[in-house]
């Protein structure tokens, strides 16, 4: 008995380890966060954009990817893997329509076995004009590519990505994969979008009931109303996947909608966490496990309960809520900050950079800052209070913890 609590106690240990990871070169970052983060089997690598070390930049589209992707080989690399071992990258574009060139440059990048891929129309990042971030597998014999039957074989990215009992899912938009065509129903894009997630899904022996995240990414002309209502529909009320719903600029090829995700094969791994003080909800669960991973929904400055909203009028107020309401989930699941290994970071308005990283910097001081990506989705909003001293949002924040 003494022999196996032993046992249980290094495999607690090491499932906590992490560890920061960095180059020797390459752009330092321009924020509180870490070029990469190992943990467990995973290394999650922050949003990485176009500037080389020196902190210049190329002119074209395709040579301003080939060095966000060369900053993440660095990093990769100094983990002692290849960019084969990337199974996820989300890419953003303040130009969607460069995902062409994109498809060029990334079958340069991954020949053989691609991972998993997320492509946003994004108005502004941080002193770049590109940027993607990603996540890589230790072993590279776990990873597995995972597509439906019938999946073109001429695409440059895999649909899913598994390893052992965890998927990583392709964002899948609202288009017809093999005629191209994208319907004038916004709900029916939304049925067609999560009926390309759900065969993905199956391909691996799983179903809708197995997500654990899930990222819709709207542009304008996608109702929320409409989004909610289909995609409540094929979960169990109060059992849904963590959530960031993310309003964004445009996506390729002029979709509305496209849905990207995380599932976990066994699932007894999976356990959905709701503090008290936050509603059971339709459309999303504030905290879900796959093993040792909690993948958190996107949290604003709201305070929640009885009259709840944004009453506070500044990011930095904002960011304060935020955090108190993310550290909810995290303690409700037996954590704090210290097991956090990534974040994403949604700004109503870049210029508020500055002031977001000051207060966000509190929260991680003393440990290994998490990896992180931040970006300013679409153009910012009106900044004014409604009749009930109600203020918009001004940032959003996801994260991702290991236990």
């Amino acid at each position: 008995m003494r022999y196996l609590i032993c046992l249980l106690c290094l495999f607690t240990m090491f499932a906590a380890e992490k560890k920061a990871v960095a180059p020797a070169a390459g752009p330092k970052p321009v924020g509180p966060y870490s070029p990469g983060v190992m943990a467990g089997e995973f290394l999650y690598v922050s949003g990485e954009g176009a500037k080389k070390a020196d902190g210049s930049m190329a002119t074209s589209v395709d040579e301003q990817l080939r060095q966000c992707f060369e900053n993440i080989r660095a990093i990769v690399e100094a983990a002692g893997l290849t960019m084969e071992h990337v199974v996820m990258a989300t890419v953003y574009l303040t130009d969607a329509s460069s995902e062409e060139t994109l498809n060029r440059v990334w079958k340069e990048v991954f020949p053989t076995n691609p991972p998993a891929r997320s492509t946003i129309g994004v108005a502004l990042l941080p002193g770049t004009p590109v940027e993607v971030n990603a996540v890589a597998v230790r072993d590279l014999a776990r990873k597995q590519r995972i597509a439906p039957t019938g999946y073109p074989a001429t695409s440059p990215l895999a649909p899913g990505i598994l390893v052992g009992e965890r998927l990583f899912l392709s964002g899948f938009l609202g288009r017809d994969i093999k005629t191209g065509k994208i319907p004038t129903d916004p709900a029916a894009q939304v049925e067609l979008s999560m009926d390309r997630m759900r065969q993905t899904l199956q391909a691996a022996g799983m179903d809708y009931r197995n997500l654990v995240f899930v990222n819709p990414y709207l542009t304008e002309k996608m109702p929320m109303d409409v989004m909610n209502k289909v995609y409540a529909s094929h979960f169990e009320f109060g059992n849904t996947p963590a959530r960031a719903t993310i309003r964004v600029n445009d996506l390729p090829n002029g979709a509305a909608i496209e849905f990207s995700g995380v599932a976990v094969r066994n699932l007894e791994q999976r356990r959905a966490v709701r503090p008290k003080n936050m509603a059971p909800s339709a459309t999303a669960s504030p905290c879900v496990f796959a093993g040792d991973t909690l993948y958190c929904s996107a949290k604003s400055g709201f305070i929640p309960g009885p009259k709840s909203g944004i009453y506070a009028s500044t990011v930095e107020h904002q960011l304060r809520q935020t955090m108190r309401n993310l550290l909810d989930g995290l303690e409700e699941a037996g954590m704090d900050f210290s097991n956090v290994v990534a974040s994403n970071v949604y700004l109503d308005n870049l210029d508020d950079f500055a002031r977001m990283n000051g207060v966000y910097a509190q929260y991680f001081a003393g440990g290994v800052l998490p990896v992180r990506t931040t970006i300013q989705q679409v153009r910012p909003g009106e900044r004014k209070p409604d009749a009930e001293g109600r203020w918009p949002t001004l940032e959003q924040i996801s994260i991702v913890a290991v236990n």
